[in-house]
């Protein structure tokens, strides 16, 4: 009996260990598609941003001012579009950072609603979008806007479910 209280206490000191590094999450929306779709179980990695910087194409998970059904602060899924310094256009569906076309292979339809013109993402900012550009709740809107590096709760970068999808997140 004795052993197996010692070992019930290692294992929960490593899982309080492991938890300070790892978040696991379930996706709700349908904005991250065909990248993440709802129901798919992720862990998110919360020293990313202690030990660097955000890069583009990060998928990261965010705090926000708005609420869940139950009254809860709702957590968005989103993909890191624009840096701190970076200049965003979007026009005739078509995304433009720093005046360079994106090719953003990665969006469920190849156009991208919405006006923004020469957009400067303020120091400590991301500019973020969802790859379900149509459905997508992100930067674009003023619900939402551009969310502070200290906002984001971690990077997202490994897939547990489903099984058929197991694996790192690129």
């Amino acid at each position: 009996m004795k052993g197996f209280i010692k070992e019930l206490i290692v294992a929960a000191l490593i899982a309080f260990l492991i938890l300070q590094f790892i978040k696991p999450t379930i996706v709700k929306e349908r904005s991250m598609e065909p990248t993440l779709y709802e129901n798919n179980y992720i862990f998110l990695s919360k020293q990313s941003y202690k030990l660097g910087e955000p890069d583009r194409g990060d998928i990261i998970v965010f705090h926000t001012n708005l609420t869940t059904w139950e009254g809860e602060e709702k957590l968005l899924i989103k993909r890191v579009i624009g840096l701190p310094g970076d200049k965003i256009t979007i026009v005739d569906g078509q995304v433009f950072i720093n005046e360079v076309l994106q090719e953003e292979d990665y969006i469920l339809e190849n156009f991208t609603s919405g006006y923004v013109e020469d957009f400067e993402v303020p120091e400590g900012e991301l500019f973020v979008m969802g790859d379900n550009r149509e459905v997508s709740l992100d930067s674009r809107s003023p619900d939402i806007g551009c969310v502070k590096i200290s906002d984001v709760i971690g990077k997202a970068f490994f897939r547990l479910y489903p099984f058929e999808d197991i694996g790192l997140l690129d």
